[in-house]
């Protein structure tokens, strides 16, 4: 069982960063593969970056285009997204996943409760 508590989300302005944070709790975070949703005002969740259990490997959704960086502090139980030159269609809820680490991976077993992001133009 693993536990996730987004923090860092807020109001900011086009043009700025921002970082949000995941932790984690409960056994073998090193284990488990970790990623960001997000989910606009009346839209879909859709996929935003993952990274797999060690941090060597990370993916990222098409619309990010270089501007986000997903990373993780295993000694810490922490994932992080790193968000730069946000735009006003960035604005949603984000949402921390995790699930353990496999080849494929089609299902997010764990989900955090969101930390809404709001960039105004």
């Amino acid at each position: 069982q693993v536990q996730l508590v987004e923090s860092g989300g807020g109001l900011v302005q086009a043009g700025d960063s921002l970082r949000l944070s995941c932790a984690a709790s409960g056994a073998s975070f090193s284990s488990y593969a970790m990623s960001w949703f997000r989910q606009p005002p009346g839209d879909e969740r859709r996929f935003v970056a993952q990274i797999n259990w060690n941090g060597a490997s990370a993916s990222y959704g098409d619309f990010v285009k270089g501007r986000f960086t997903i990373s993780r502090d295993n000694a810490k139980n922490m994932v992080y997204l790193q968000m730069n030159s946000l735009k006003p269609d960035d604005t949603a809820v984000y949402y921390c996943a995790a699930t353990p680490d496999s080849l494929g991976i089609t299902e997010w077993e764990y989900w955090g409760q969101g930390t809404q992001v709001t960039v105004s133009s």
